[in-house]
């Protein structure tokens, strides 16, 4: 029953950019599967009121539906596709950002008795899991203020609080509690991934990136690995490409100035790895992209 109330919800007020009058609040209406879509996570709560999707991290797949959630404690690369979805039984998804102030906030305010317990190294940067019943409950009355604006301002921030606190303090507890802490593996490897991100063009070497993420070169490599299911190296080839797809989007006759743009030498070496990466040539897969409408993932 539930489920059917968390439903009716998401519909009435999915839009098409996903968004919602409330801060950090996402809806997602998908009302037909599509091929699998490059993507980053965000650090996000998404949970799946209809329908179900699955996502590619490296080598690890994870697959979740109804009544299940993912945690995406760091900005991942990804590729990922909802598999169940249809015009009259559309996919329907809840998502809720995650902000690691907010965290830490709601960790220093809880008694240490009342939190999991603490893990060793980093852990997997996703993570899916069955939904509580309190935390679908709570999902739902945040839903709720959707119809009631006047309420809005002042209960939904007690609600997003809830919710994240249903999470703290269930499975994936010790995910979560990782994003909140200043000192944690998962914070140190987030650094580290926000520096690739930004700095995506350029070659490094992986001691300078560990120094700077306060870790030895070998922790460094092993909480990584363990966070993104890809080698420092690996990770930002990933990146490169799915920077190299959207600017094909604009620019398909330039397909070596977009290859050196985003950090490759080579134009055959930009070009293999794209077709192993998209399962086509950059110039192909850019003539497929503007014979597509952009999909809501």
């Amino acid at each position: 029953m539930a489920l059917d109330e968390l439903r009716a919800s998401l519909a009435r007020h999915a839009r098409p950019d996903t968004t919602t009058a409330i801060d950090s609040v996402l809806i997602s209406k998908v009302e037909r599967p599509a091929p699998p879509s490059p993507s980053m996570t965000g650090t996000v709560l998404a949970l799946i009121a209809q329908g179900a999707k699955r996502i590619a991290l490296g080598d690890r797949v994870y697959e979740y539906r109804a009544g299940q959630y993912l945690i995406a404690s760091v900005d991942l690369p990804i590729t990922g596709h909802f598999t169940e979805a249809s015009p009259e039984r559309p996919a329907l998804g809840f998502g809720l950002t995650l902000r690691p102030a907010t965290v830490a906030e709601l960790l220093l305010q809880a008694p240490p008795g009342d939190l999991p317990p603490a893990v060793g190294g980093a852990p997997s940067g996703l993570a899916v899991s069955d939904a509580s019943d309190e935390l679908i409950d709570a999902v739902i009355r945040l839903l709720r203020l959707l119809d009631q604006p006047r309420d809005m301002a002042v209960l939904a921030p007690l609600i997003k609080r809830e919710i994240l606190w249903r999470v703290i303090t269930g499975e994936q507890g010790a995910v979560v509690r990782q994003l909140g802490l200043a000192d944690s593996s998962l914070t140190h490897v987030a650094r580290a991934v926000r520096w690739i991100r930004d700095h995506y063009t350029q070659s490094f070497r992986v001691e300078d990136v560990a120094q700077m993420s306060g870790m030895s070169v070998s922790a460094f490599y092993r909480n990584f690995q363990a966070v993104t299911a890809m080698s420092p190296i690996q990770f930002q080839k990933q990146i490169r490409l799915q920077e190299a797809r959207l600017l094909l989007a604009t620019h398909p006759n330039d397909v070596t100035g977009v290859g050196l743009r985003v950090g490759y030498d080579s134009p055959s070496q930009f070009s293999r790895e794209y077709r192993r990466q998209f399962g086509a040539p950059p110039s192909q897969d850019a003539a497929r992209l503007r014979g597509s409408a952009p999909a809501l993932a």
